[in-house]
């Protein structure tokens, strides 16, 4: 691709973008910003996209800034939102903007000698507004009809909730924080995702107005699954980046699990793959679907650049546990990894030292509601320790089951499970 706007429209990325945006990237290199909104302590799959707009961009020998809301984080904005959102304490905003800290140095490079990274968090400069100047500074450039006709605004405005000035005052922060960056970096162009489109708008005419110069922007799709479910979010919940929230196990097994209507269009989405390997991982796809050759490339792809090659390697030798393997053969840590989710018991040494009944271990695990119940599991052949199947109903379950001497599986049937820690 021979510049950024060319490589993100193939990718299907340009939702929109203000006069002049593809000539800009064409013909010059840019200092650029994307937002990031600390409502948590992590960010998660649905913000890859701005993450690796900026690393798409530094990669296309443009500077990306990335901006931590600590400021604005304070007072929530409505962009996609029918209604208010709880404020956060100060605190909470400090501490999910070093969280987010810590994940963005994951991605862009801050020690480029060409054209190096920047990370900022716009506490430093909206914590310090007089509130006066800011009225008469930046307020007197828009009128209330001009807000109240962005999308953000308006579906706010008719909702029965309404909106608070706390909020309807946000897209004013964000526009001076366009023009703050511009001052400072010669910032002229932003990215977001489209509900951010009249924020960025009114951060280009803002500058326009204040220093007679342009501004840019352009903002991608917000993206759906081909069932219509917005992408990041699995059975479980969101999809953290986070290893801690969502373990590198279950993050590899989401991408994984995508539907193959989405495998292409997510590997032009996530990863930097070209057209022609995609292409060939579509075809390899629609012929036998069965292999899900690109939702292993995917898989791979976007998991060893959250979470390095090594938990790559580590999520592919758990799965082959989890989908055929021998459990009392697999390491002890992958089977926390797999089993990170399932409810546990801790059950003592002393207790499993002399052998404990199996029906009294599976209904001390809550796999079955009394004795008789568990006797009659193990009679019909629906129980299982470390995926080998219980026949005597008088048997014993002791640490020589145990793997590693610490966790015992039992399951249920096909699906249900109870992983047993031994402590002591």
């Amino acid at each position: 691709m021979n510049s950024l706007f060319e490589d993100l429209q193939w990718r299907g990325l340009v939702y929109g973008s203000t006069e002049g945006t593809r000539d800009l990237l064409a013909r010059q290199k840019v200092v650029a910003y994307v937002g990031f909104d600390p409502t948590a302590s992590s960010l998660h799959v649905g913000t890859l996209l701005p993450i690796l707009a900026l690393v798409r961009l530094q990669k296309f020998g443009h500077s990306p800034i990335a901006v931590v809301g600590g400021g604005t984080g304070l007072i929530g904005d409505p962009s996609g939102k029918t209604v208010e959102r709880t404020l956060l304490t100060t605190e909470q905003v400090e501490a999910n903007v070093a969280g987010i800290y810590a994940q963005l140095e994951r991605f862009i490079d801050f020690n480029s000698k060409a054209n190096p990274a920047r990370l900022v968090n716009n506490a430093e400069w909206l914590t310090k507004l007089n509130a006066m100047a800011f009225l008469r500074d930046v307020g007197k450039y828009f009128t209330v009809n001009y807000m109240l006709a962005k999308e953000s605004v308006k579906r706010r405005v008719e909702g029965e909730d309404g909106i608070s000035y706390t909020e309807f005052s946000y897209l004013l922060l964000q526009a001076y924080d366009f023009l703050v960056l511009y001052d400072r970096f010669n910032c002229v162009f932003q990215m977001g995702g489209s509900d951010q489109w009249g924020n960025i708008v009114a951060g280009c005419d803002l500058i326009r107005k204040l220093r007679a110069a342009p501004g840019y922007g352009l903002v991608m799709p917000l993206l759906t699954t081909a069932a219509g479910t917005k992408v990041g979010k699995s059975e479980a919940g969101t999809v953290w980046l986070d290893p801690e929230r969502t373990s590198p196990f279950r993050f590899y097994q989401f991408w994984l699990n995508v539907d193959d209507r989405d495998a292409g269009s997510y590997l032009k989405y996530f990863t930097f793959l070209g057209k022609d390997e995609i292409a060939g991982l579509e075809r390899a796809t629609a012929e036998q679907p069965e292999k899900r050759e690109a939702q292993r490339r995917l898989a791979r792809e976007v998991t060893t650049m959250v979470h390095g090659a090594d938990q790559v390697a580590r999520a592919e030798r758990a799965a082959g546990v989890l989908f055929g393997g021998s459990l009392a053969d697999a390491a002890l840590e992958d089977i926390l990894m797999v089993f990170d989710d399932v409810p546990s018991v801790t059950v003592s040494v002393k207790a499993l030292e002399p052998g404990m009944a199996a029906a009294e271990l599976a209904v001390t695990s809550g796999l079955a509601g009394s004795k008789g119940e568990a006797t009659r599991l193990i009679r019909q052949g629906g129980l299982y320790v470390n995926d080998r199947r219980l026949t005597d109903e008088r048997g014993r379950i002791g640490l020589d089951d145990a793997i590693g001497k610490k966790v015992i599986v039992l399951r249920k049937g096909q699906r249900e499970r109870r992983l047993v820690r031994i402590e002591g």
